[in-house]
């Protein structure tokens, strides 16, 4: 399918590995130069040097996303070398697992600095870049957990929930410069995070996906490219769960 995206300029987070990487190459299949960010050089370079092999121009950036200073610094680089920035995809994140009545501070303001702070220091950084160009595509990666809630991730799922609602703001906040803002909340995904959980774990979660298999980078990086086009240009401050049916 022909998206209509080529020569747009696409910024993803999280982009070194699982998601974010698939992400980027389905980008990068479409036409879209694309700028990654993430804290693992290895990763990010790996990904930046695949894409190039798309023949489409790709940045790696290295930066915390909780790090407003670093995010402004990463926003402003990818506008000055690519041009514009047409699309932002917030899908870093990370999980700290715990019960509430044993997780520690850090852990708790870990998850939120990196998945909801981060979210927000990258909205606000290119926001100052789509208002004035009246366009844009900003697509944020949420979770089921932040719906439903689950045992051992409240910090994970109040960081979820937190991109949710600021999904929801800064759609409304942006909507008359033409600007769409909408979630994506993956079920249980095929990553790296999902093959260390053992099989009968995985067994119990298979039970609660009525189409009974785990779902695939792909299939959130397809909902990316819809959200990211033109097809999508009436729809915003929206989630659109892709979970295989297993909160609906």
């Amino acid at each position: 399918m022909n998206y209509g995206l080529k020569d747009k300029v696409a910024l993803i987070t999280g982009a070194g590995r699982g998601i974010g990487r698939e992400i980027a190459l389905a980008l990068a299949d479409e036409g879209c130069h694309i700028a990654l960010v993430d804290v693992d050089e290895n990763t990010l370079n790996q990904t930046a040097s695949d894409i190039k092999s798309k023949d489409v121009k790709a940045l790696a950036l290295k930066a915390d996303v909780s790090n407003s200073t670093e995010v402004e610094k990463v926003v402003d680089e990818t506008y000055k070398m690519l041009g514009a920035i047409d699309i932002l995809v917030n899908n870093a994140g990370i999980t700290r697992d715990n019960l509430i009545m044993r997780m520690k501070d850090e852990e708790w303001d870990k998850v939120i600095a990196i998945n909801l702070k981060g979210t927000f220091n990258f909205t606000k950084a290119v926001s100052r870049y789509m208002l004035k160009q009246r366009s844009g595509k900003i697509i944020n990666i949420a979770s089921v957990i932040g719906i439903g809630g689950n045992i051992g991730q409240a910090n994970y799922s109040a960081s979820k929930a937190g991109v949710i609602a600021l999904t929801k703001s800064s759609a409304k906040e942006f909507a008359t410069r033409n600007i769409n803002v909408n979630a994506i909340a993956p079920g249980f995904i095929q990553t790296a995070m999902t093959e260390v959980i053992n099989e009968e774990v995985k067994k119990k979660m298979l039970e609660r996906i009525p189409l009974q298999r785990l779902g695939t980078v792909r299939d959130i990086a397809d909902v990316v490219l819809f959200l990211a086009s033109d097809k999508s240009s009436y729809i915003t401050g929206q989630v659109i769960v892709v979970d295989g049916g297993m909160v609906m």
